[in-house]
């Protein structure tokens, strides 16, 4: 199995994880899998400390969503960046471009870096 291959089983189910809205009520394990120095470059063009992402998510309405094209890469010992495509399930659905540097200490994966860009239907 290659190391990108490995990356990709191991990060995609943290990346759904954090889009899932059940989990996304528990400000506890949400923090657990963003780095105390996460930052957020969103869709809307702010930018989101790690502290912000957790007070938004206490009033955030849940959404569903939908990932495609999912990509990983090693990009150094322990770095990792995914790709993919977001599909979020409003009215009308919105389409984004997603990338995220992950790092992995102490044996667990952290996502330090995220950002999406608006794009639209493939």
């Amino acid at each position: 199995m290659t190391a990108n291959l490995l990356i990709k089983r191991q990060l995609r189910p943290l990346e759904k994880r954090l889009l899932d809205p059940e989990f996304r009520k528990s400000a506890a394990e949400v923090a657990d899998l963003l780095a105390d120095d996460f930052v957020e470059f969103a869709s809307s063009g702010r930018v989101y400390a790690k502290a912000q992402i957790l007070d938004a998510l206490r009033t955030a309405s849940p959404s569903r969503f939908s990932l495609r094209d999912f990509k990983a890469v090693l990009l150094a010992t322990g770095v990792a960046m995914t790709t993919f495509r977001l599909i979020r399930h409003d009215r009308p659905p919105a389409h984004s471009l997603r990338s995220s540097i992950w790092r992995l200490a102490d044996g667990r994966w952290q996502m330090a870096f995220h950002q999406g860009t608006l794009s639209g239907q493939k």
